[in-house]
């Protein structure tokens, strides 16, 4: 009788355990970036690459996938924000192989393919630059939800773009995950990839 009762509490107990575990789920991890709950956007693009292949996000599965919006003669939001991304490259040391930073123009008419050849890899080597037609980079950005309006300059070819400085982020199954702040500290990105990088959720 004694052995059928502690049987009897034994299997009651991993019962309750089991339906506390179910009640209680793995909780989604915690990151410095602003965290985007399957958004309907930005999920997907085709652009070039400066030796003109088409790439899109299938091409860095395995990889976590930082990407922004910017234009090379952008006098300082697009090279600090490249800068910034060389600077978690390094913190990430080994891990660094795993992520793909990539520089999308809202500028073809001036970046053209042999210009974002140099531009993006002079932050760090393994950066590359995307682009496509005119018409076509409107309706990316409007896709990826980026505002950019070009002011007119004193000469046909000297004007400025104002544009969105947010950098977003893919897990490597090429997931959006993350809204990345233009003031947002190299270290706090860096915890943010390792984190994408470990992270499970899907």
């Amino acid at each position: 009788m004694a052995r059928w009762l502690f049987g009897l509490v034994g299997a009651s107990w991993l019962i309750a355990a089991g339906l506390l575990a179910a009640c209680n789920p793995p909780q989604a991890p915690s990151f410095h970036a602003t965290a985007l709950d399957n958004p309907q956007f930005a999920q997907d693009f085709r652009l070039k690459d400066p030796s003109g292949r088409e790439r899109s996000l299938a091409d860095w599965r395995g990889k976590v996938v930082l990407l922004f919006f910017g234009y090379t003669q952008c006098p300082d939001v697009c090279p600090t924000a490249l800068s910034r991304a060389a600077r978690v490259m390094e913190l990430l040391g080994p891990d660094a192989s795993r992520v793909q930073v990539l520089f999308v123009t809202l500028d073809p008419e001036r970046d053209t393919p042999a210009l974002l050849r140099e531009y993006p890899p002079a932050f760090h080597p393994s950066f590359i630059g995307l682009y496509t037609s005119v018409e076509e980079t409107a309706q990316v950005a409007r896709h990826f939800r980026v505002f950019y309006k070009i002011n007119p300059g004193s000469t046909p070819s000297t004007y400025t773009i104002d544009h969105s400085v947010i950098t977003y982020a893919y897990d490597p199954e090429g997931k959006l995950r993350l809204a990345i702040g233009h003031d947002a500290p190299a270290e706090a990105v860096a915890q943010d990839i390792r984190t994408l990088l470990g992270s499970q959720v899907k």
